[in-house]
């Protein structure tokens, strides 16, 4: 290991989600750079020195959570409208106000979602929204880790106007932060329903080209299946096939509506799916087909989706939700159990973005993405097995320390890389524009 580390965390239970998924009783972890040196019971055999120290005084150490699919500067339009059809919901407030939108908008509700993230236990995002570069350089000056993507459609962009200058937008994303540690790019056409096969087919090529993901919705609401089979006489998954884009390179967002046999067709060609069950819920789209998923080998993440439609980024209350819905809807109590949510939110949610050789576990040289929870709490108290109190006890705010690339991100609930109340008076102000937009729209 060698005698100087940047920082050595002990006394923890380390949650290694490794290929075991071992478990470490009186845990330590040593960290050097961006880079986990060490994990070990006890404490480390050869003498070294630790320019910080942190004391996890038994509580539960884990990989960062993954936020596999969200539309992160969507927190300021967090209990907009709700409890509305879906369509109202879109046409009478989402789409008028979204319109309307700058570039400072969308960073200042980035970097909210980066505070709460951080404040909940998650260290790597997927979004898909508008003007990214701001998404991107919030995250990056918030020290998360991220993968995202300019959503593309049909019709014309608040922010790149006309689609040419989408595909010149992401591909500027794309070369812009090529080499950066913390962030990467993704081609996120928005779905079958918004963008023509062609623009499905340049979107899959641009990505290719760059080896980066391609990411879009799928199968999300009963309607989306009917447009896609009026237009194209066939049903989502078909149509991807037809156009050459169901490939190990595809990530897939909700998957609600989907047979048996096209099920088999994701699994067969290694296209990998994000879950977002509380969105889901809350839109009345239905439920995924996630143990039929898991039970085909398909990869399958867990995402909030965005705050418009949640309303929340935390992902312990997803996972819970992931475990208890499933649980009812197919009346077996031992569908989803905790470990397999748990590696949703972790290693699984690392394969399902591609970056599981980096992220996603406690392992010696992977990238030190980990956060540590405070199980000296009352609803805490006693624990038996850990990965049922993380899907069925914890909350977000039991994480104490969040540590991302190597880098302490929040130090005992309190943030080290975002000025919290300086966002939230101006996520308040950005409020204040909401409501007048909203006032003004037709």
């Amino acid at each position: 290991m060698g005698s100087t580390i940047d920082l050595y965390v002990k006394n923890a239970t380390v949650i290694t989600m490794d290929a075991n998924c071992t478990v470490i009783e009186d845990g330590y972890i040593c960290v050097r750079g961006d880079t986990i040196v060490d994990v070990g019971q006890g404490s480390p055999s050869s003498h070294f020195e630790a320019a910080k120290t942190i004391d996890a005084r038994g509580g539960l150490l884990l990989p960062g959570l993954i936020n596999a699919h969200t539309h992160i500067p969507m927190t300021l339009f967090r209990g907009l409208a709700d409890d509305l059809p879906l369509m109202e919901w879109l046409t009478r407030y989402i789409f008028p106000v979204e319109k309307k939108m700058d570039e400072d908008f969308v960073r200042v509700g980035a970097l909210l979602g980066c505070a709460e993230m951080i404040l909940s236990g998650t260290t790597t995002f997927c979004d898909m929204y508008l003007f990214e570069q701001q998404v991107a350089e919030a995250a990056r000056g918030s020290g998360m880790r991220c993968l995202v993507g300019e959503v593309l459609y049909d019709f014309p962009s608040p922010n790149y106007g006309e689609l040419q200058e989408g595909f010149r937008y992401t591909e500027s994303l794309i070369k812009r932060w090529q080499q950066d540690p913390l962030v990467s790019i993704a081609v996120e056409p928005h779905s079958l329903f918004t963008c023509s096969p062609s623009l499905l087919e340049q979107a899959a090529d641009l990505a290719s080209r760059y080896g980066v993901p391609l990411i879009t919705h799928l199968a999300e609401t009963q309607d989306e299946i009917n447009q896609v089979v009026e237009r194209y006489g066939k049903r989502p998954v078909y149509h991807l096939k037809d156009l050459g884009l169901l490939n190990d390179n595809l990530i897939t967002d909700h998957c609600v509506h989907l047979e048996a046999k096209e099920l088999d067709l994701l699994a067969e060609k290694g296209v990998r799916v994000v879950h977002n069950p509380e969105s889901n819920m809350k839109l009345a789209s239905g439920i995924a087909p996630v143990p039929d998923m898991l039970s085909r080998g398909i990869t399958v993440g867990i995402g909030t989706d965005g705050c418009a439609s949640n309303n929340n980024l935390d992902l312990f209350s997803e996972m819970d939700t992931a475990a208890k819905l499933h649980k009812v809807s197919t009346m077996d109590p031992t569908v989803m159990d905790a470990l397999s949510v748990v590696k949703m939110a972790t290693i699984d949610g690392a394969r399902a973005l591609g970056i599981d050789h980096a992220v996603g576990s406690i392992e010696k040289g992977k990238k030190a993405d980990f956060i540590v929870l405070d199980t000296n709490k009352a609803h805490l108290t006693p624990m038996y097995n850990p990965y049922s109190h993380i899907v069925y006890a914890a909350r977000g705010d039991d994480v104490c320390h969040t540590v991302i690339n190597g880098s302490l991100v929040m130090e005992n609930r309190d943030l080290l890389t975002i000025d919290l109340q300086e966002i939230l008076t101006r996520a308040k102000d950005k409020a204040e524009l909401v409501r007048r937009w909203v006032n003004e729209a037709p």
